[in-house]
């Protein structure tokens, strides 16, 4: 591969090893009951990290975390007979990247840059921050709407929410953003606009 080529980001195989394992979850969880239904997410996970290495060359950050968090939780899930432990786990990841942006943030250094680059062409620093920003406020009120969720609903619910609506929420929040990403170089196949426009809306964080 020539030194300046950008690495392969293979969207629809990457959604699919992210959202793969949780809807094996969810039924499993329909059809063979909790202790089961985490044994097969468990098994799912594995799968999509070695997936992923296979087909992608590399495990992303978010994906080796789960796989942790999911056989650690997923564990204590069957020895406990509890699933207030599996419901922990997006907490925590959602937790770990917030504090992450932030720290990148505070040392002027926007980590997404080095996660998504290859994603958002000719995105600009400015850009970068911005997307950083919002991503980390963003991974901040899914946290605490998690935690929420997992006090206030059923499993059932908890998991219907995590598995249908979390997923659309997050595409959702992600074009939301995009109209500030082209006002700071991203391509989006044609020439970067200028990043000297101001920004008409809202942060989106």
């Amino acid at each position: 591969m020539p030194a300046n080529a950008k690495p392969a980001h293979g969207g629809t195989l990457s959604l699919a090893l992210d959202f793969g394992p949780l809807l094996v979850f969810f039924l499993g969880y329909k059809f063979l009951g909790m202790i089961m239904g985490t044994a097969a997410f468990m098994v799912a996970i594995v799968v999509a990290v070695i997936v992923s290495k296979w087909k992608l060359g590399k495990v992303s950050p978010m994906l080796w975390l789960s796989a942790a968090l999911v056989l650690f939780f997923g564990g204590l899930t069957i020895y406990f007979h509890d699933e207030g432990f599996i419901q922990l786990k997006p907490t925590i990841i959602y937790g770990f990247f917030a504090l992450m942006l932030f720290a990148g943030l505070l040392r002027g250094k926007p980590l997404l840059k080095y996660l998504l680059q290859a994603a958002y062409d000719g995105l600009s620093h400015a850009g970068w921050m911005k997307l950083s920003r919002n991503w980390a406020f963003f991974f901040v009120a899914m946290a605490i709407a998690n935690e929420v969720m997992r006090h206030m609903m059923s499993f059932d619910t908890w998991l219907a929410i995590k598995v249908w609506g979390i997923p659309v929420i997050s595409i959702i929040f992600a074009a939301a953003n995009i109209p500030m990403l082209m006002r700071h170089g991203l391509t989006m196949g044609k020439e970067p606009v200028s990043d000297d426009i101001g920004e008409t809306t809202p942060p989106q964080g």
